[in-house]
């Protein structure tokens, strides 16, 4: 195996697959499956070599599964991926279709529309605790963002393209605050559901949308 530096010892997938003559690999990951209101929205990535990973690893060292680098750094990191790699791709599953399709079966396909986005077509996937809809040989890692420079770079590609929709979203709908908590559901969040409702971009199939909604249409009601 190339000798990469400490830092990057998350290219053990990647660098085992590229041993076997597999040089296509595309780390797959999605964002905001947990989310009250938003889009899910995915990513699929295909790294540099492992030469010219080595080349620049003072920049790969800063990739890591996204919920661990800090808001304000990871917009910086994604366009830093973004003119690196030799492909990428992101893809979304709207909340009416998420109410119509189901949770588990919209994650699934969030992520075979980023796969088929990517210009370059993968030989291998590696996906973030989970396996897809694809011909295409796959491995699912559990933990994957923290163990595959692939998946993690995925993860932060989607985190901010996610991130950017819902601060626009907070302008057509300020009182929900999305800019601030992105569509989950911390406190503030619910409090505004239940006092104006939900708007177009919230999860009708998630109990808390719901129960908002019943609120509104009885004090209406009355």
């Amino acid at each position: 195996m190339l000798d990469i530096a400490p830092e990057l010892s998350t290219l053990t997938y990647e660098l085992a697959l590229h041993s076997e003559g597999i040089l296509a690999i595309a780390g797959v990951d999605e964002v905001g499956r947990g989310a009250l209101a938003g889009p899910l929205v995915a990513a699929a990535v295909i790294l540099p070599t492992p030469e010219s990973l080595r080349q620049d690893v003072d920049f790969w060292r800063t990739v890591r599964d996204s919920k661990t680098i800090p808001e304000a750094k990871r917009a910086a990191i994604a366009e830093g991926i973004k003119s690196r790699v030799p492909s990428w791709s992101t893809a979304d599953v709207e909340p009416d279709e998420l109410d119509e399709l189901g949770l588990g079966p919209s994650n699934r396909i969030v992520m075979e529309r980023a796969v088929l986005g990517l210009d370059i077509e993968p030989e291998v996937l590696l996906i973030d605790a989970m396996t897809i809809e694809s011909s295409t040989l796959q491995i699912g890692i559990i933990d994957g963002d923290a163990l595959s420079l692939s998946i993690a770079a995925a993860s932060i590609v989607a985190k901010v393209t996610r991130d950017a929709l819902m601060v626009d979203a907070s302008r057509t709908w300020p009182v929900y605050g999305f800019a601030r908590h992105k569509g989950y559901g911390v406190r503030s969040h619910i409090a505004a559901l239940r006092q104006h409702g939900p708007c177009v971009l919230h999860r009708r199939c998630f109990a808390p949308v719901r129960y908002a909604q019943e609120l509104v249409d009885a004090r209406q009601a009355k």
